[in-house]
């Protein structure tokens, strides 16, 4: 699977050129915007600077603590939620980012938008529309595992029946609670004919990936990487076709992968897998697009060729 840009993304990744990289169209479908911005735009607007992380982060609990401090507070308002949103879409455009997944929290909708669901979608649209308006956006519905599901039901009311909205991806703690509680929302989102996706296998079992995949029905799965350690999930990955949005540098700082050269998505796209590549938190991870595709290269984890239809492979909607 190729475009009219892979000879130059092959060539780019063999001279290891990021700048020609970056010029080359990608997508991000694993992005979390408060952590997904450009640092110097965010310096240049405010004055603040944000170092990312260098080291392995030994829980979540660490990462958490490093949000609290270099973002928490300092970004904790509407008008900063939505620097936020245009330092995600500046971090994009700069990398050749021409297909974003990127969208905001349930919880998000009363603290920052005063339960108005369309100030909520003006701000992701007109960041769209004043920073990167030829990036395709996908707006996405976040949800929190750690809320309550009475809690998660009541502000979802507001985004039922918004076309603005593309998917909906549920994060966090995967044992926060039963993945089951969140069955008659998934379904719920399935009516309103949104893409369905989920976190799960960054820290639980392949056989978690295969049970959220069947229990909310999953068209696509944050992280999934646990699945590797199983044959049979893998199978069922490849014959039920769930896209794994994959984001390698997150897995090294978070103490999941202890080498990229080893990092599961080697095995599983070989195994025929559908993979993309993405950038998390890029914030904190320091983990742009086209960084993330050139460390893969330099770490020999998969050829330029390999990587280069992982990319097409990105841009296409399923």
């Amino acid at each position: 699977m190729n475009d009219l840009y892979s000879d130059k993304f092959v060539n780019s990744l063999k001279s290891k050129d990021i700048v020609g990289i970056r010029t080359v169209p990608k997508a991000d479908l694993h992005n979390h915007f408060v952590l997904g911005g450009n640092r110097e735009y965010i310096k240049k607007v405010t004055g603040i600077d944000i170092p990312y992380f260098e080291g392995v982060l030994s829980s979540m609990e660490d990462m958490h603590s490093w949000n609290n401090k270099y973002i928490g507070e300092k970004f904790d308002s509407s008008e900063m939620r939505k620097l936020l949103i245009e330092a995600t879409f500046y971090q994009a455009k700069t990398d050749g980012v021409t297909v974003l997944e990127i969208g905001e929290d349930v919880w998000g909708l009363s603290k920052y938008f005063g339960n108005d669901i369309d100030l909520l979608i003006d701000a992701f649209y007109s960041a769209h529309k004043k920073i990167a308006p030829d990036i395709e956006l996908r707006l996405q519905i976040g949800l929190s595992r750690h809320c309550q599901i009475s809690y998660l039901e009541k502000y979802l009311e507001h985004f039922w029946g918004r076309r603005e909205f593309y998917s909906i991806d549920l994060y966090g703690d995967e044992l926060a609670q039963p993945i089951e509680n969140f069955k008659y929302i998934y379904s719920k989102a399935k009516k309103q004919g949104l893409r369905l996706k989920a976190h799960i296998g960054e820290w639980g079992t392949a056989e978690d990936v295969q049970k959220g995949v069947e229990v909310l029905g999953l068209d696509e799965v944050q992280h999934g990487i646990a699945a590797v350690e199983s044959p049979k999930v893998i199978k069922y990955l490849v014959d039920n076709n769930i896209r794994l949005n994959i984001v390698p540098t997150s897995n090294i700082k978070l103490g999941r992968v202890s080498k990229l050269s080893e990092h599961p998505i080697k095995t599983l796209y070989k195994s025929g897998v559908n993979v993309t590549i993405n950038s998390d938190d890029i914030l904190i991870f320091d983990s742009p697009i086209s960084k993330e595709y050139l460390r893969l290269y330099e770490a020999r984890t998969l050829t330029a060729e390999e990587l280069d239809a992982i990319r097409v492979n990105g841009l296409c909607k399923l």
